[in-house]
């Protein structure tokens, strides 16, 4: 790492450290017969990068990111909870092992 080609190239693996981004699993309960439009408004917000229905326990899996747990909080998470024909939300942040 002595020479600056060396501290260029072990700087550059840092970015993907310092640029980080939290992401979570959001489990979605909704209404009955709602999971299509629930899917349709949740795809929608600003943040999340995936929202599917599915079968089992909840009716709609969806995938967001955002810059901290707070930006997650206030700027996704608000909004899909807000998105009319959801009865319950369980978030699981990605643990990175």
């Amino acid at each position: 790492m002595g020479s600056p080609t060396g501290r260029l190239r072990f700087f550059s693996s840092l970015k993907g450290w310092l640029t980080m981004s939290i992401q979570a699993y959001i489990l979605i309960q909704t209404e009955v017969g709602k999971a299509g439009s629930v899917t349709k408004a949740v795809n929608a917000i600003a943040g999340v990068t995936i929202a599917e229905s599915v079968t089992g326990p909840y009716d709609v899996i969806m995938r967001a990111e955002a810059s901290s747990m707070e930006d997650l909080g206030r700027s996704v998470l608000a909004k899909v909870q807000a998105v009319p024909g959801i009865t319950r939300t369980l978030t699981c942040p990605v643990a990175v092992l």
